[in-house]
């Protein structure tokens, strides 16, 4: 068999063997002392609480687009037990007006202004943070549209965890492009990296956060409150 034509059924075994792991690591009771990519679930799931908490950090705890994502470096423990937080982002596209500003660019911008800041803690190259890229996983709290996932391939990022499924966002009356990151994976075998894809994680935690934007019925995300208008607020 032709190798090449052999990488795209390659790389989808592998993304449905981790999304199939990280289904069965939902339950935090039935998690217990499991790993994902030798990582344990309880790393994963303190990564995907930060990427809900940059929510609040940034903006508000249920901005209308609430699409969280941390980028962390596992193997640094001077952050602590769980690995060293690199950098943070959230939607910012009904901010600013620009609409590729998902959580996810946004997070790879302000990673890539960290890493090279000559100031910082990093003071890399503009060729030392393309290649530093490869040491770090990005954590989001919803499935990276096309756009995010093609970005985090292109990035080559060690591994790419998510929560909420790009369907469910889609059950939950979002507009999505309905191209999983598993097939953006399976079609991305001719670049030069190789990430990891492992979702959903903690989909129990993230779903809510997308849940009452198009639903009145649905309770609003921890710490707030509906308005007048029907929208929740910071309580």
């Amino acid at each position: 068999m032709n190798f090449k034509a052999f990488l795209p059924i390659l790389f989808w075994a592998v993304a449905s063997a981790y999304e199939n792991q990280a289904r069965q690591a939902q339950d935090p009771i039935a998690a217990k002392g499991a790993s994902i990519n030798n990582i344990p679930f309880s790393t994963r799931a303190y990564w995907m609480r930060r990427a809900n908490a940059a929510l609040a950090d940034l903006a508000s705890p249920c901005p209308f687009a609430a699409f969280g994502t941390v980028i962390v470096n596992h193997t640094d423990t001077s952050g602590g037990e769980f690995g060293k937080l690199v950098c943070i982002g959230i939607n910012e596209n009904g901010k600013v007006g620009n609409p590729v500003l998902h959580g996810e660019i946004a997070a790879i911008n302000n990673c890539s202004s960290i890493l090279t800041d000559a100031s910082g803690p990093y003071n890399l190259s503009a060729s030392e943070a393309l290649d530093a890229f490869a040491d770090l996983s990005i954590y989001t709290n919803g499935e990276s549209c096309p756009m995010c996932a093609s970005a985090i391939r292109w990035a080559g990022f060690r591994e790419y965890i998510y929560g909420t499924t790009i369907d469910t966002l889609i059950e939950q009356g979002w507009g999505q492009i309905r191209i999983s990151s598993t097939e953006v994976f399976r079609q991305s075998f001719d670049l030069s990296t190789q990430s990891r894809l492992i979702g959903p994680i903690l989909a129990n935690e993230t779903d809510p956060l997308f849940a009452w934007q198009f639903n009145p019925a649905a309770p609003c995300p921890v710490g707030c409150a509906r308005g007048e208008m029907g929208v929740c607020e910071k309580a």
